[in-house]
């Protein structure tokens, strides 16, 4: 079973966001929290929140009140994609003007276990018999 959390206009370039997001893609979900919580990188945080709600929505997901920690949850896809550009102009010299350019990212997590559910391979043992 699979559940994704989205985190859109993150006040940080995408290219910044990436190098944190290739660190933790295929990770178990405790070893991907570690590296996140002790990266420098701003974007650690913001991949830490956006992995804490996918759990989250796992869990509300499931209906079974189950614990993310029984199932093996990994990270199975992660990207960090560009948002909307805010343009601002910098004066410069001789009356010209430099443009700024405020990047922002959109995170997408989904995570995804790979211990089988019952209801989930009942459902599924149903759905091939017939």
């Amino acid at each position: 079973m699979k559940a994704q959390a989205k985190l859109n206009n993150i006040p940080m370039s995408a290219r910044k966001m990436r190098q944190v997001v290739d660190a933790i893609r295929g990770k178990k979900i405790n070893d991907a929290l570690n590296i996140l919580k002790f990266t420098k990188r701003e974007g650690g945080t913001w991949c830490e929140k956006a992995l804490l709600s996918a759990i989250a929505n796992w869990e509300q997901k499931s209906n079974l009140a189950l614990s993310a920690d029984d199932y093996d949850l990994t990270v199975s896809e992660i990207r960090s994609d560009e948002g909307t550009m805010l343009k601002r102009i910098r004066p410069a010299p001789h009356g010209r003007a430099h443009r700024i350019r405020k990047r922002t990212n959109h995170l997408i997590v989904v995570v995804e276990n790979s211990v089988a559910i019952d209801n989930e391979a009942e459902v599924l043992g149903a759905s091939e018999e017939e």
